[in-house]
């Protein structure tokens, strides 16, 4: 009797436990029908590859917006160098050269106004003499002439007396002397008067008797523009530049006094300055006689206009001193000028296009990569194409309206490039970001990208389509 409260339970038990065997084995067909299934994801067509990680789409006004533009990539070698400032400046004993008075004088007139161009042989002053010397030289150089004169005379009367016999050979001697006194005299005034700067048409007027009271100061030549040959060309007249006017009209001067300073802006030099620190790498540029690299401070218009400079620059010299005052090393490259000729206004003026003063950035090569080290070819891209991400970098490769960003590494990087390594990320050709590689970052971490436009779609390979030209 006691067993019988115990019997409800336990059948209880044993029903459960049939019924949940029951509903385990068919679980197959009741189960979808109160926990409906999600649809299977749409996987990628057979032949197209699955959107990778990283891969975002910009519609063609987003790219607008972020300046977007893609270049194919080519493998190259590149040169590590280090930047460092310089200025164009004048060849010292060479740029700028002095035009002294030879002689004392009143300044008469000026020629010479400061900014002008003027060329070899041109008249710069005209001074009014007033210094004994060289009257005293035209005195005596028309004294010697007369000499010469009577002497050549006192010589053919006696030469002709020896051709009739009318005097021995032996008389000739005398005469033969002092013709060769008068003319070694006459030749050495002559010679002084040149020295004082007259020409040989106020030369000969003083011979004559005529004393010579102005004399025109001119712009000097250069030697190495003379022909070297009988067969050379002419060469063309050499331009300098009124660089400073040292006297005024009116103003006495005496001999070897500075009357102005030209400038001969053809050939300049430009003088970089690094720290002593650097020193060794210019040293390292100078024995592989690698090429300097110059960027010069100008505007776009400007490098339009001149073109390409067109030269290989060169370390000539680095200074053995360190500069008080920036304690940096000079170093100096030879700079050859461009210049042209401005008309207007019935006035014609020679402009360079290279000035003393002119700033630069100088590029000089201390490393070539690939080297030992870095065997294979590199990539070199501007700076905005390559974004960081904490210890990684990044670019982005464009196929139409798909950006994907790539892992790079990166070799080298400076203001102006950065250098990555090819290691098989990409095949030459790739069209990869050339900026704004930080936005789209920013975009790809944010999960999002500028959209698909209403009523398009994308493609496997970026490009956008109309929903409605599907079946066309």
């Amino acid at each position: 009797m006691k067993l019988r409260p115990l019997v409800g339970p336990a059948v209880a038990v044993v029903v459960l436990s049939g019924l949940s065997a029951l509903a385990f084995t068919t679980r197959d067909y009741w189960l979808p029908l109160i926990l409906p299934a999600k649809p299977p994801e749409a996987s990628a067509p057979p032949g197209e590859p699955a959107a990778p990680t990283g891969k975002i789409i910009v519609n063609e006004q987003a790219q607008e917006n972020l300046g977007l533009t893609a270049k194919p990539l080519k493998r190259q070698t590149y040169w590590r160098t280090i930047t460092v400032p310089g200025v164009v400046v004048d060849r010292p004993g060479e740029s700028d050269r002095n035009v002294t008075a030879r002689l004392s004088g009143t300044v008469l007139a000026i020629a010479a106004k400061p900014g002008t161009t003027v060329t070899a042989g041109q008249t710069l002053f005209t001074l009014q003499l007033v210094g004994e010397g060289v009257q005293t030289a035209q005195r005596d150089v028309a004294t010697a002439a007369k000499e010469l004169a009577i002497a050549t005379a006192n010589r053919d009367r006696v030469a002709k007396q020896v051709e009739e016999k009318v005097v021995p050979p032996n008389t000739l001697v005398e005469p033969e002397n002092q013709l060769k006194r008068a003319t070694t005299q006459l030749s050495g005034l002559r010679r002084q008067l040149r020295a004082f700067g007259l020409t040989p048409e106020q030369v000969a007027q003083a011979e004559a008797g005529e004393f010579v009271t102005e004399v025109r100061v001119t712009a000097p030549g250069r030697a190495d523009d003379k022909p070297t040959g009988s067969q050379a060309d002419p060469p063309p007249a050499v331009a300098f530049e009124v660089q400073e006017l040292k006297v005024n009209l009116g103003e006495t001067v005496q001999a070897g006094q500075t009357l102005c300073v030209l400038a001969d802006h053809r050939k300049l030099a430009v003088e970089g300055r690094a720290f002593q620190d650097e020193t060794p790498l210019l040293e390292q540029s100078v024995k592989g006689n690698w090429p300097v690299e110059v960027e010069f401070e100008e505007d776009e218009v400007a490098r339009r206009n001149w073109g390409e400079v067109g030269q290989t620059f060169l370390i000539e010299r680095i200074s053995n001193e360190i500069n008080a005052d920036t304690r940096t090393v000079h170093f100096r490259l030879t700079l050859e000028n461009q210049s042209k000729v401005v008309r207007g206004g019935g006035r014609e003026q020679t402009l360079w296009r290279f000035r003393p003063g002119q700033k630069v950035w100088l590029k000089v090569k201390v490393q070539e990569l690939p080297n030992e080290q870095e065997p294979t070819h590199v990539f070199v891209l501007p700076p905005d194409a390559v974004t960081r991400d904490g210890a990684e970098a990044f670019v982005f490769s464009q196929n139409v309206n798909t950006f994907t960003r790539h892992p790079v590494r990166v070799l080298f990087r400076d203001r102006r490039e950065v250098v990555i390594a090819d290691d098989g990320t990409f095949p030459p050709g790739t069209f990869v970001v050339q900026s704004a590689a930080a936005q789209l970052n920013r975009m790809v971490k944010a999960g999002g990208s500028s959209g698909v436009p209403k009523g398009y779609h994308v493609h496997a390979d970026g490009s956008l389509h109309k929903n409605e030209d599907e079946g066309k």
